[in-house]
């Protein structure tokens, strides 16, 4: 009954943004990737808000649900049938009377499975497709027949472009720059490398002293763009992937004709989400990597490498399964028991899975009494709050069903402030 009603409300309020878009043409710009979407999405956002009246996702509504819910203006009201009628009404208005309507929509896109992104490119015509990284072992990527067949599904975006439209592409990712040729549209590049049209350049972490500790604040970086150099300041987000979100939200800036000066003034503005490498204090004097939204091979790797490069008398690292990568899940997780045996002095792990980063681990010479596994995130939160030492810096990532955030919030030194700092603390998830 529930899937029969779901398919109903999908019809009907797909209906309804496809009636919207045809009455108020706002630009759209389509985000998507294996990680990184909604980093992007918010960076774009915060630049364009300066300028033009812009609506994005919230969350991470990417899908078929999600999608016409955030064009339409609308909340997700889950299982409530009188919330689904009062939103139906809602958004009749918006067709029966010409509202204020945004000029801009930044859509992200998810594909969960074959099929997710060509659904809805089918009525969704982007001007401006941003692909963020899709690297080797993709998420979600066990419903697919392979890597090939995921990029193959995202690279749909690229196609439904004219030429008049612009292709925003991650020049340091190979398999995203293959798919330029998948493209009728002007091609804007973004990443580290020389030839990247909108180039990043000097990252640095940005540090406070606070009782003889190094705190960090943030990053800074320089933007160089046809022969001009900007530095960047960004508080509050840590990791080479806030800045490649802020690149290609650069790129997005370019497109719509900003300058740099107002690109960077807007910029500025940007905070990263909840949940995505999120510095947050922790008990016995303690710092928190809250990298809690979700995980992927790719983003696993990355949240270890701003590990590495962040200073603490004790680095550890909280790891939860990462899912939906079919067989490549134990060759994945050994992998990151690769990366984080050079990086860690102390594993937790959680779930079935991520058993394989702890056996990697011992396997190539990692101390056994330093390596700890759990079944679950609460286990795991009550136990990490015994072995945890003052100075130390953890790293906490796994995947949404994994409910990482709980771990966090054992930890945190102000539980009282996590409806605002961690993810997932709607009343659906709580539930």
């Amino acid at each position: 009954m529930k899937r029969i009603l779901k398919s109903i409300i999908v019809s009907i309020i797909t209906f309804e943004a496809k009636l919207v878009l045809k009455k108020y043409h706002p630009k759209i710009i389509v985000v998507t990737g294996s990680v990184g979407k909604t980093s992007t999405k918010e960076a774009i956002a915060a630049v364009l808000e300066g300028s033009f009246f812009v609506r994005k996702n919230k969350g991470s509504y990417n899908n078929e649900i999600g999608v016409p819910l955030t064009i339409l203006g609308l909340e997700n009201v889950w299982f409530s049938v009188f919330g689904w009628l009062a939103n139906i009404l809602l958004a009749a208005k918006l067709l029966i009377k010409r509202r204020s309507y945004p000029r801009i929509l930044i859509l992200e896109f998810g594909a969960d499975k074959p099929g997710d992104i060509e659904n809805l490119i089918s009525w969704i015509k982007p001007d401006i497709g941003v692909i963020t990284a899709l690297g080797d072992v993709p998420v979600h990527v066990e419903f697919f027949a392979s890597p090939e067949a995921l990029r193959t599904e995202k690279a749909k975006i690229l196609k439904s472009l004219k030429s008049s439209d612009k292709a925003i592409l991650n020049y340091d990712d190979e398999t995203v720059l293959e798919l330029r040729e998948k493209t009728k549209a002007e091609i804007i590049t973004f990443g580290l490398g020389e030839n990247a049209d909108i180039q990043g350049s000097h990252y640095k972490i940005l540090f406070k002293k606070e009782n003889g500790r190094d705190i960090p604040l943030g990053i800074n970086f320089k933007v160089n763009y046809k022969g001009s150099s900007l530095p960047v300041k960004i508080f509050d987000a840590f990791g080479k992937q806030q800045m490649y979100a802020c690149l290609a939200a650069v790129a997005c800036g370019v497109a719509f004709g900003l300058n740099l000066v107002k690109i960077n003034e807007f910029l500025s503005r940007y905070q990263s989400p909840a949940g995505r490498l999120k510095l947050i204090k922790g008990i016995k004097n303690t710092l928190i990597l809250d990298d809690t939204y979700n995980a992927s091979p790719m983003a696993t790797h990355a949240a270890l490498d701003t590990l590495r490069d962040l200073p603490a008398e004790r680095k550890a690292a909280v790891l939860g399964d990462m899912l939906e990568l079919g067989k490549w899940t134990i060759n994945a997780h050994r992998e990151i028991g690769q990366i984080a045996f050079k990086i860690c002095d102390v594993i937790f792990t959680v779930g079935p899975r991520a058993k394989f980063i702890a056996e990697e681990m011992r396997e190539l010479g990692f101390p056994k009494e330093n390596i700890f596994e759990f079944s679950d995130s609460g286990q795991a939160g009550v136990e990490l709050q015994k072995q945890i030492k003052e100075g130390d810096l953890i790293l906490i990532k796994g995947s949404q069903a994994m409910r990482m955030e709980k771990v966090v919030e054992e930890i945190m030194a102000n539980p009282e402030n996590k409806d605002r700092m961690l993810v997932r603390q709607e009343k659906y998830w709580k539930n």
